[in-house]
């Protein structure tokens, strides 16, 4: 069925009319939301930003490859032999020589009494005799020491 030419022309225009409408109303409605939400807006960028970031930065540093490990241990060619002269001479006994190894492995007060059976005022007696004898006052200062002076491996 042919329409004679001036509805077409009615057709036309209210179909504009009705588009342009539309988008007004679209632009209206959006101009609303990103008014009316801004600072939700502006949080989801910044973080959208910061995530891409951390995502190249990741990449970047995974391409290096993994971070070079210093071996602070010397090589072991022959086995450890403790320096008994040093430990005969600073008086210490072989509890307090067993109590530092365990220190050295990074064991707490209450694991190394739990291990020697023992109470954990004794490990501590013990570890400040020890602390006395090597002149320091923390349990990493006397691992230190103690490797130093050739007591521990």
């Amino acid at each position: 069925m042919l329409y004679p030419l001036p509805v077409k022309k009615e057709v036309l225009v209210y179909g504009v009319a009705g588009a342009l409408l539309i988008v007004a109303l679209r632009l209206v409605e959006y101009r609303f939301l990103v008014l009316e939400h801004s600072v939700q807006i502006y949080a989801a960028l910044i973080a959208s930003m910061f995530a891409g970031l951390g995502i190249w930065l990741g990449v970047t540093l995974k391409k290096r490859g993994p971070a070079r490990s210093v071996d602070l241990q010397p090589p072991v060619d022959r086995p450890f032999a403790a320096n008994s002269e040093k430990i005969q001479s600073l008086g210490i006994t072989p509890r307090e020589l067993e109590i530092l190894q365990l220190i050295a492995d990074g064991m707490s007060t209450r694991e190394i009494a739990s291990a020697l059976f023992v109470s954990e005022n004794t490990v501590k007696t013990h570890a400040s005799r020890l602390f006395g004898k090597l002149d320091v006052n923390r349990r990493t200062k006397a691992v230190q020491v103690a490797k130093t002076m050739g007591l521990i491996p």
